[in-house]
């Protein structure tokens, strides 16, 4: 499967973003709820293990909150390869506004 990849740098260290992004998936579930189904999600230590199916197709990561920055990488079924610079940006601005 291909994979997509998105990195947000925070100052706000390590804990404290990760408190900010502990909401992340419900967000995700209100805010898409006519796009997305299936989200589900488990923190290990400063790690979210995520998956959640949209259009029919499961998107499923990692999301690594360091110190000084977040990265997110996932995999993407082979028919949303066209969309992958669009997934990538709205986890990008997901993740700006939450650490914002």
């Amino acid at each position: 499967m291909p994979g997509f990849s998105t990195k947000v740098p925070h100052q706000l260290g390590q804990d404290a973003a990760r408190q900010r992004l502990e909401s992340f998936l419900d967000t995700v579930r209100e805010k898409y709820k006519d796009q997305v189904k299936n989200v589900e999600g488990q923190w290990n230590d400063h790690k979210l293990d995520f998956s959640f199916t949209t259009f029919g197709m499961k998107i499923s990561g990692i999301m690594t909150v360091e110190e000084d920055h977040v990265l997110m990488d996932g995999t993407i079924p082979f028919a949303a390869i066209a969309f992958r610079g669009q997934i990538e940006q709205s986890i990008r601005d997901g993740l700006e506004k939450a650490l914002a």
